[in-house]
C-alpha cells in the first residue's frame, strides 16, 4: 500500500512539475506550404493548423474530410465513408485548394461531393491548413484556403540510417482493416522513400434507420458505404550541399460505395509523376530557387447498381512551378515565381447518352509574389497573383478569364505574447469546366447538371480580424471574418425531374448552376491549456459561419454552429484523451432545401501506450469515436436525410517506428 501511495504521489508530483514549468515534448513543425518556412506557431498572418505526429495518427480517418473535420473553422462534406472533403469557413469545392507536397492533387473532388480526394492521410507526415497571403502562391481561386498533404515522397535530406513506420489497425463499426507504412533510407548522397496503404471496410453500422423518420428504411448497417483502397509511392533524390533534385511516382486505386437509393459505386484510379528540386543561393541576392513539375493521370467510373459504368470522368493534368526566394531588400523578404497548368477534363457517358461534361482543354498561366517585413512591433505581409485561364471545349464556346488577386495583412504585438491582426484580401476565380459546360446526367448525385457558358468570373473581398495570445501555458485566439462574393456560383436544384436525356421524367433532379452575389461571415475562438507539454492539457473551441445570397435566402449546405471541449493526459509511455463536440441544429436552408439538420453530440476518446522493443518504438492504441452512438447527420452533406455518419466505433491497432 505504501509503495502504491508513493508511486501515486510521484506521478502527481511529476505531472505538477511538468505543468508548472511547461516542459515541451514536441518539436516545432515547419509549414512547408508557407514560402518563408515558418513554424506553425509563427503563422500570425495566415491562420494555420498543422496536424503531425500523434495528433495526426489519432485523427486519421478513412477520408481527408473526416481527418480534419474537428479543426477550428473546418467542417466536411459527407458522401458515405469513401468521399468527404474539407470545407473551410463554409466554402468548399474549387474554393478550397487541395495540394500534395505543394502541388495540386489534380483530381475532380472539387467538382462534386461524391468524388473522393486522391490524397491519402495514412502515409502523410503532416497535413497543413493555410489561409491568407501565402495561399496566393498556389491559386487565385483558393478563397477558402488550402490543404496540403505532405508525405515526402521526394526526400529532401539524407537519413543516416534506415527509418520508417508500419501501422495496422482495425475498426468495429465497419469490420475495417488498414495497414500502412513508410520507409526511408539513403546510399551515399542518394535518398529514397517508399510508402503504401491498404484499406478494406464493409458497410458501416448506424444507429436507427438510414432515412430520417422512415422506420421502413435500412437499419443496422448503411447499404453501399463500403470502401476498398490501395495506394503506393516510391521516390528518390540526389541530396548535396547545394540542394537536391528528385522524382517520384505514385498510384492510387479506390473503389467505394455511394449510399444513395441507386446503390452506385465509384472506381477511382490515379497515377502521379512528380519532379522536385531546390538550389541554395543560386544567384547573388537570392536564398533559393525551387522548381517543381508534375503530371497526373486521373480517371474514375461511376458504376450503376447493375455493375456497368454509367459516366466516365477523366482528368490529365500537367503543372509546373518556379519559385525564387530573395534575401531581404530594404527590410522586405519574399518569394516570387510563375506557375502553369495544362489540363484535359471530361465526364462522358459510357452508355451512349448525353455527356455530362464535354472534353475540355484548359490552360492557366500565373505569376505571383509574397513579401513580408516588420514595422517595429507590426509584422506586415502582402501577396499578389496575376493569372490567365482559358477553357476550350470540343463542343461549345471557348472562354478566357484574366484574374487579379491580392492580400495584405498586419499583426501588432501590442503586449509581449498578445497580438491584434487584420487581413484584407481580393481574389478572383474563373468558373470551373463543369460550371460552364455541364449538360448531362450525374448519376451518383442523382442530378441532371446544367452549366452556363456565359458565367462571369467570381470575385471575393474578404476582411478578417484576429486577437490572440501566443505564449504561456494558456493560449487563445479569436477570429472574425466577412467575405463578400460577387457572382458566386452555386448549384440550384429546381425541383424538376428529368430522365437521362434531359427530358421530363422521374429519374434525376434538375440542378442548374447559377450566379448571384453572396456574403459569408462568421467567427471562431479557441482556448488551449498546455498544448505541447506533458501532464494535463485541454482545449475549448467554437466556430460558426453563415452564407447568404444578398438578394435573400441562404447558400446551400451551410455548416452548423459547433462548440467543442477536450482534455488529455500525457506522461511517460501513456497518452489518453477525451473530446466532445456539440453541433447545433441547422435550419438556415437554401430555397430548394427541404429539411433542417438536427443537433448532435460526438464523444471521442483515445488511449495509447508506447514501449521500447530493441530499436523499435511500439505503440499500442485504442480510439473510440461516437461513443454515445448518437445519430449524426451533417448539414454539409447532400445525403444527410438518407445517410447518417457511422455509429459507435472502436479502432484498435499497433504502430512500430524505427
Amino acid at each position: 500500500m505504501n509503495i502504491q501511495r508513493t508511486l501515486l504521489a510521484s506521478a502527481i508530483l511529476s505531472a505538477y512539475t511538468s505543468l508548472a514549468f511547461g516542459q515541451s515534448t514536441v518539436q516545432q513543425v515547419v509549414v512547408t506550404a508557407n514560402p518563408f518556412g515558418n513554424t506553425a506557431t509563427d503563422q500570425i498572418l495566415a491562420p494555420a493548423k498543422v496536424l503531425a505526429g500523434d495528433e495526426l495518427r489519432d485523427k486519421t480517418g478513412s477520408s481527408l474530410g473526416e481527418t480534419l473535420s474537428q479543426e477550428l473553422g473546418v467542417s466536411a462534406s459527407a458522401f458515405g465513408a469513401g468521399a468527404s472533403r474539407p470545407i473551410i469557413r463554409g466554402l468548399e469545392g474549387a474554393r478550397v485548394k487541395m495540394l500534395e507536397n505543394g502541388m495540386a492533387v489534380s483530381d475532380v473532388s472539387g467538382l462534386s461531393n461524391d468524388h473522393a480526394v486522391a490524397a491519402e492521410g495514412a502515409v502523410a507526415q503532416q497535413i497543413e491548413i493555410l489561409r491568407g497571403p501565402a495561399a496566393l502562391l498556389y491559386g487565385s481561386g483558393a478563397i477558402g484556403g488550402l490543404v496540403n498533404v505532405v508525405n515526402e515522397r521526394i526526400p529532401t535530406t539524407l537519413e543516416p540510417k534506415l527509418t520508417g513506420q508500419v501501422e495496422a489497425r482495425g475498426s468495429t463499426v465497419d469490420s475495417g482493416r488498414n495497414v500502412s507504412g513508410t520507409l526511408d533510407g539513403s546510399v551515399d548522397k542518394f535518398a529514397w522513400h517508399v510508402d503504401g496503404n491498404f484499406r478494406n471496410a464493409d458497410d458501416y453500422k448506424i444507429p436507427g434507420n438510414a432515412k430520417a423518420g422512415d422506420p421502413d428504411s435500412a437499419s443496422g448497417r448503411l447499404p453501399h458505404s463500403d470502401t476498398r483502397e490501395r495506394t503506393g509511392g516510391i521516390g528518390g533524390s540526389w541530396v548535396d550541399s547545394w540542394g537536391f533534385v528528385g522524382a517520384s511516382v505514385s498510384r492510387l486505386s479506390n473503389v467505394y460505395g455511394i449510399p444513395s437509393d441507386e446503390g452506385s459505386k465509384i472506381d477511382q484510379k490515379q497515377t502521379r509523376y512528380d519532379i522536385d528540386s531546390l538550389v541554395k543561393a543560386p544567384f547573388e541576392g537570392f536564398e533559393s530557387l525551387k522548381f517543381k513539375a508534375g503530371y497526373t493521370d486521373y480517371k474514375h467510373a461511376e458504376i450503376g447498381e447493375d455493375g456497368a459504368p454509367e459516366v466516365l470522368f477523366s482528368n490529365h493534368s500537367t503543372e509546373t512551378r518556379l519559385e525564387l526566394t530573395h534575401k531581404p531588400v530594404a527590410g522586405w523578404h519574399g518569394t516570387f515565381g510563375v506557375q502553369t497548368e495544362n489540363t484535359n477534363f471530361s465526364a462522358l457517358s459510357a452508355e451512349g447518352g448525353p455527356d455530362t461534361v464535354p472534353v475540355t482543354h484548359s490552360t492557366s498561366n500565373a505569376a505571383f509574389m509574397v513579401e513580408e517585413t516588420d514595422f517595429g512591433p507590426v509584422k506586415f505581409n502582402a501577396g499578389a497573383r496575376l493569372e490567365r485561364v482559358k477553357r476550350e471545349p470540343v463542343t461549345g464556346v471557348a472562354r478566357s478569364f484574366n484574374l487579379q488577386s491580392g492580400s495584405v495583412g498586419g499583426m501588432w504585438a501590442f503586449v509581449p505574447g498578445y497580438a491584434l491582426g487584420t487581413t484584407l484580401s481580393y481574389a478572383q476565380r474563373a468558373p470551373s469546366t463543369e460550371e460552364l459546360y455541364s449538360n448531362g446526367p450525374h448519376d451518383a448525385t442523382v442530378t441532371f447538371d446544367i452549366g452556363n457558358a456565359d458565367f462571369k468570373k467570381e470575385t471575393s473581398r474578404n476582411i478578417e480580424v484576429s486577437l490572440q495570445k501566443t505564449t504561456g501555458l494558456v493560449r487563445w485566439k479569436a477570429n472574425l471574418f466577412r467575405n463578400k462574393v460577387s457572382d458566386f456560383i452555386y448549384g440550384h436544384v429546381t425541383g424538376n425531374l428529368l430522365d437521362e436525356d434531359g427530358n421530363p421524367g422521374d429519374e434525376l433532379r434538375e440542378r442548374i448552376f447559377e450566379q448571384a452575389d453572396a456574403t459569408i461571415q462568421g467567427a471562431e475562438a479557441e482556448l488551449e491549456y498546455n498544448p505541447t507539454g506533458a501532464g494535463w492539457s485541454g482545449r475549448v473551441f467554437a466556430d460558426t459561419s453563415r452564407g447568404k445570397l444578398d438578394a435573400g435566402g441562404s447558400l446551400p449546405l451551410q455548416p452548423a454552429t459547433r462548440v467543442g471541449v477536450s482534455t488529455a493526459y500525457k506522461m511517460g509511455a501513456w497518452r489518453a484523451g477525451l473530446s466532445l463536440v456539440h453541433a447545433q441544429s441547422q435550419d438556415r436552408l437554401a430555397s430548394f432545401e427541404s429539411s433542417d439538420t438536427p443537433a448532435y453530440n460526438q464523444l471521442n476518446a483515445n488511449l495509447s501506450y508506447t514501449q521500447k522493443v530493441d530499436n523499435y518504438d511500439l505503440t499500442w492504441f485504442l480510439l473510440a469515436k461516437n461513443l454515445t452512438n448518437d445519430e449524426i447527420r451533417v448539414s454539409t452533406s447532400v445525403l444527410k436525410d438518407i445517410a447518417p455518419l457511422p455509429g459507435r466505433n472502436v479502432v484498435f491497432g499497433v504502430r512500430a517506428k524505427f
